[in-house]
């Protein structure tokens, strides 16, 4: 992923006690999976096949005590991208349409952006220029939309954007474009004993003011790109200062980085939609004992959207190629699920 729009979220060109005395751990698994089967389907937006049951499988083996791949609660981690995973990211990335939208509410007060690069090109609606401008411009536009203000400061115009602004296509905030399936399968899993992780390539403070909200996934679970900060006393008040620099890209080779130095355990299950994803996948399932892996493919175009090799957002490639070698979990989102999101009927 390009570096500069790792950061903002985008590229241009994503895991019942021993019968009398031995015997009671096995009953006891057996008497839990009972009691989740008794308490109903807890993926009901997921249609009945091959795709649900590798899940439930899945979860059954690792939560059932006494049972060969029994893990424990602390070591259930579960990593799950967020553009194209867990939200929409067409037609573009959520962060990108943010960076583009505050470059326009910044322009009054920068009259000489409509006809300096890149910021003509945004002002323009010119994204073939825009793309053109390469890295630095992009930088270029990272830095006057998320650099030069406080962390509280960042988060509130971010907060305050989601809640305004509307997707092209749907005309609904983007914090109802979120999957209805992957929002159940989140509090499954859960449910389960796993603690649920963001692990994203868009910008962390970016996420963070609105994932426990939104997917029950509090600030200190999210995993992202970061740009570099520094503590300050202004006025007597301690602050966090935002610096126009890059701190971490957390894409492709980078999600295991950033997994390794924040959560400080291997996931035994993770899931995402693109190349950005493959590294992840990788290091959680090619790592001994039983794990899971899944890749969102993206083919309902009448719902929501259909893409995968050619796409510029969420190009999904290398990961679908992996996906047969490696026996990880394909959601073909036409197929396998019911209803996309939850104001669907």
């Amino acid at each position: 992923m390009n570096q500069a729009l790792a950061l903002a979220g985008t590229t241009i060109s994503r895991r019942v006690l021993l019968s009398a005395l031995a015997g009671l751990p096995v009953l006891i698994g057996q008497a839990r999976s009972g009691l989740a089967q008794a308490q109903g389907d807890q993926l009901p937006s997921w249609n009945d096949g091959q795709t649900k049951r590798s899940i439930v499988e899945f979860v059954t083996r690792v939560t059932t005590q006494g049972g060969p791949d029994y893990v424990a609660p602390a070591e259930r981690v579960a990593a799950f991208d967020n553009d194209g995973t867990l939200w929409v990211e067409q037609p573009m990335y959520v962060q990108l349409a943010f960076v583009l939208d505050r470059v326009k509410a910044l322009a009054p007060a920068n009259p000489g952006w409509t006809t300096q690069q890149p910021f003509k090109a945004v002002l323009d609606g010119d994204l073939r220029a825009l793309a053109e401008s390469g890295e630095k411009g992009l930088m270029q536009l990272v830095a006057v939309t998320h650099a030069g203000m406080t962390s509280e400061e960042f988060a509130t115009i971010a907060t305050d954007w989601l809640a305004s602004a509307r997707h092209p296509r749907f005309k609904r905030p983007y914090t109802e474009l979120v999957y209805q399936p992957m929002l159940e399968l989140l509090a499954y899993l859960r449910a389960n004993g796993f603690k649920t992780f963001i692990v994203s390539g868009g910008g962390v403070e970016f996420m963070r003011p609105w994932t426990d909200r939104v997917y029950g996934i509090p600030p200190e679970q999210v995993v992202g790109s970061s740009i570099k900060t520094q503590y300050e006393m202004r006025r007597g008040l301690p602050i966090i200062f935002r610096l126009p620099e890059i701190n971490f890209i957390d894409d492709g080779a980078g999600k295991p980085v950033g997994i390794n130095q924040q959560i400080g355990r291997r996931p035994i299950a993770a899931f995402g939609n693109s190349d950005g994803d493959l590294e992840m996948l990788q290091w959680t399932t090619m790592s001994g004992g039983v794990r899971f892996g899944l890749i969102v493919h993206h083919t309902d175009g009448e719902r929501e959207y259909a893409y995968d090799r050619q796409s510029h957002f969420g190009k999904l490639d290398k990961a679908l190629d992996a996906a047969a070698v490696d026996r990880w979990t394909v959601v073909d989102m036409k197929r396998d699920w019911k209803k996309i999101f939850a104001f669907e009927g």
